[in-house]
């Protein structure tokens, strides 16, 4: 099976978008960075007030893999700011807005969006100006002609960050307009540098010349039925949620796939394994959070056959090379910043076998029972709620 990147011709196969979408990701956080470079003054003038505010409490929102970009940013963006920061997902604050915005305190609603199309994103940002009496929204998104950047860019307590023409996927599954947001709201609250994206993007170009082929390969080979992505850290729990989406939505759920930390894991959601499961840890760059990796990863390397259990790390420190995939040149990173180039490894393992099933990887759900902006969802209104947007 050859999936070679970068993309080049036709393939034939239905997997041309995704090919390019992931190979292109490092010239992508190149030109992101480049872009936030030249607009940082304007950003500034929009951040830099609200983050003076000592209440501030940012929320981080987005439905799907929108919603794991908050939960990979959120202890960065905390570390950074020295404010509260959650992530909440579009999905729950349309359910309960009450809930998500328990506290009347001043807000920065910091929304993910790669069409910006889907129903609960703007009604978020209504409903958190309903409940809220001040909410500020900052916008990134990869559709500059979608709802939600046409609804607050005239917007005067909005700002909209717009990812390159070239993150607006085409394909089924979120891959380019992931990481390129990561890296745009990295980058705009300070949480990485342009020197951060250049190691990412030296990381994931090690990926996208095959530097992982023959070890994802040799991994699939095994014919896994189920797949199991673990994550310790804040950054990395929310990567193996991402990873285990893009496997179910690009094999079109022909192979389960499941997420947690290593210590939740065995606290139930363990019972997953069978003789046909793969497993593959996010391993930690931190080193006290490091050793909780190293734990599960022995027991389940006890536990489970040879060649079963990967572990993604950019160090060997406390890893046999033998079932440890490199990511070179970040051994000193931030968990944020390694899980810019780890997740290309559940990308490409999710390509690889979503083709390996038959299945075409640009519109694994040709019938149109999964869609690639979700429909079907009907924003009722909020009772006792203030005017919204107008």
């Amino acid at each position: 099976m050859t999936t070679s990147l970068p993309h080049a011709s036709p393939r034939g196969d239905g997997a041309d978008h995704t090919v390019a979408e992931i190979a292109q990701q490092p010239a992508v956080w190149r030109e992101i960075g480049a872009d936030l470079t030249a607009a940082r003054a304007e950003l500034d003038a929009f951040l830099g007030p609200l983050l003076a505010e000592r209440e501030l409490r940012i929320v981080l929102t987005g439905a799907g893999t929108s919603a794991f970009a908050g939960e990979v940013v959120r202890a960065a963006l905390a570390r950074t700011t020295g404010r509260r920061v959650d992530a909440v997902s579009t999905t729950d604050i349309v359910a309960d807005p009450r809930a998500a915005f328990p506290d009347d305190v001043p807000t920065l609603l910091v929304s993910f969006a790669r069409s910006g199309d889907s129903p609960e994103s703007v009604a978020a940002t209504r409903l958190a100006e309903q409940v809220l009496h001040r909410v500020h929204h900052l916008v990134l998104t990869c559709n500059s002609d979608g709802q939600l950047a046409r609804t607050h860019r005239a917007h005067a307590a909005s700002h909209v960050l717009l990812m390159p023409a070239a993150a607006n996927d085409r394909g089924f599954a979120m891959t380019s307009s992931f990481t390129g947001m990561l890296v745009a709201c990295l980058l705009a609250f300070g949480a990485l540098d342009t020197g951060g994206v250049e190691a990412s993007a030296a990381a994931a170009e090690h990926l996208t010349a095959g530097g992982l082929d023959r070890a994802i390969d040799t991994l699939l080979a095994r014919r896994p039925e189920r797949m199991v992505y673990l994550g310790s850290s804040s950054a990395l729990k929310g990567l193996a949620h991402e990873s285990a989406l893009k496997l179910l939505e690009l094999t079109g759920g022909a192979l389960v796939a499941s997420a947690e930390s290593a210590l939740g894991f065995r606290h139930g959601p363990k019972s997953v394994l069978t003789a046909r499961t793969a497993v593959l840890v996010y391993v930690s760059n931190d080193p006290y959070t490091r050793r909780y990796d190293l734990d599960i990863l022995a027991e389940l390397r006890a536990d489970l056959a040879p060649g079963s259990v990967v572990a993604v790390t950019a160090s060997l420190d406390g890893l046999p090379e033998d079932g440890s995939w490199l990511l070179p040149g970040l051994a000193d990173a931030d968990d944020t910043a390694l899980a810019l180039p780890a997740v290309l490894t559940a990308q490409l393992i999710a390509l690889r076998s979503s083709l390996a099933h038959g299945i075409r990887p640009d519109n694994p759900f040709p019938s149109g029972e999964v869609n690639r902006v979700v429909r079907g969802v009907t924003v009722h209104p909020l009772p006792g709620g203030r005017d919204d947007l107008a």
